[in-house]
């Protein structure tokens, strides 16, 4: 399977099949094998799921997993063993919760959405009021809203917000390892790499890639389209459609250039020194001759 344009520089004895996006293609044959595969559905009796919980048609809930009071779980969910949902948390239709996953009281799962073991959504945001020296505990009242088509990766933790919601809009995709706290909120079919940090209160627009270990100071805004490479430190807003790297971050280019010149600055700055003692010599000696 290549894309339409492709043409071998040599004789190919292989079939080729010539469609536009070589890899969407693939990826929609692997996705199609995918559901060929047999799933699960029921509840397995060592399992606990609250009187009050709403459970749809087709669930499955796995050994040990926990459902909490007045849970609401759609049709066609998977809820692998050891996952904890708790009271009031809502999943739309057809949301896999791999094992381990932990969902806290009040929080919103979408549709078709995937949560990978050892995600935690809705724990409490990192705040606290300081007074005489000692930190204060601030109550986070709020919650984690998670729209429809979100990926989440392993390990990743969304914090719920101290009052309203910490929203990750339609089409997100987290990789493991990734930190939200409390009242961001992350644009539609936004994608970032393994540990990213983003403090809170910040917001990134939509259609954003950021790269493995980017951090996001908080209370900004990250602009729509952006792009962000590895190990950015971002303290400040940012334009739409930026393209930007290094800590703190610049545009790419200025970036590169002076990854070229950072290897040559001892060199540039003993020629500095042998100047600036050439420079001192020869004006002692102007001053001599005056």
């Amino acid at each position: 399977m290549v894309n339409s344009d492709f043409e071998p520089e040599k004789p190919i004895k292989a079939t080729l099949v010539k469609v536009p996006n070589a890899y969407a293609a693939l990826a929609t044959l692997m996705e199609m094998v995918n559901k060929s595969t047999p799933r699960k559905s029921g509840i397995e009796t060592m399992s606990f799921v609250a009187p009050t919980a709403i459970i749809g048609e087709q669930v499955y809930v796995g050994t040990f997993a926990y459902v909490g009071e007045h849970a609401e779980i759609g049709n066609d969910c998977m809820i692998y063993p050891q996952s904890y949902i708790g009271d009031n948390v809502k999943i739309g239709k057809n949301t896999i919760v791999y094992s381990g996953v932990k969902i806290y009281h009040d929080c919103v799962i979408g549709d078709n959405c995937i949560v990978h073991s050892g995600a935690v959504i809705g724990a409490d945001g990192f705040g606290y009021s300081r007074e005489g020296g000692v930190y204060h505990k601030i109550p986070q009242m709020g919650n984690v809203i998670i729209e429809d088509d979100v990926e989440i990766g392993a390990n990743t933790a969304i914090d719920r917000a101290v009052m309203g919601s910490t929203l990750i809009h339609r089409g997100v995709k987290l990789d493991n390892l990734i930190q939200i706290a409390h009242n961001c909120e992350i644009g539609e079919h936004t994608a970032m790499a393994s540990q990213v940090g983003i403090a809170g209160s910040t917001k990134v627009g939509e259609n954003c890639v950021l790269g493995g270990q980017v951090g996001l100071g908080g209370h900004i805004t990250i602009g729509k389209n952006s792009q962000i490479g590895a190990q950015s430190g971002i303290i400040s807003n940012t334009k739409e459609g930026s393209e930007i790297m290094g800590s703190p971050a610049v545009p790419v280019k200025s970036f590169f250039k002076s990854s070229i010149i950072i290897p040559k600055l001892p060199d540039m700055y003993r020629q500095l020194n042998a100047l600036e003692k050439e420079l001192s010599e020869l004006k002692k000696k102007l001053a001599a001759e005056d």
